[in-house]
């Protein structure tokens, strides 16, 4: 089983930071492209920012120049740091991953989501 756990949301002051955290775990064989989601009360999902194993990154607009996206691969790992937040970023944020299992085809997982809140 591949498990894809998310740490460091919360609540923030509009123009403050926050360091989002993923970590997979299970039996991997390899993970492929790593990615930030994001949904608002009330609208749809949205890609924020995407990451190849070989580390070439996409962004939502929303997103340029704001937030950055990396990885470890060692670690099995993707982190988003959201600088200058704005309340508009409030939402849940969910870790995808796609990932190589050892003993299964390649899929996608998800973490469990974790709330950022950011105030006015």
């Amino acid at each position: 089983q591949v498990q894809l756990v998310e740490s460091g949301g919360g609540l923030v002051q509009a123009g403050g930071s926050l360091r989002l955290s993923c970590v997979a775990s299970g039996s991997i064989w390899r993970v492929n492209t790593m990615r930030w989601y994001r949904q608002a009360p009330g609208k749809q999902r949205e890609l924020v920012a995407a990451i190849a194993s070989g580390g070439s990154t996409t962004y939502a607009d929303s997103a340029k120049g704001r937030f950055t996206i990396s990885r470890n691969n060692d670690a099995n790992s993707v982190h988003l740091q959201m600088n200058s937040l704005k309340p508009e970023d409030t939402a849940v944020y969910q870790c995808n991953a796609n990932v190589e299992p050892t003993s299964r085809t390649a899929g996608d997982y998800w973490g469990q989501g974790t709330q950022i809140t950011v105030s006015s």
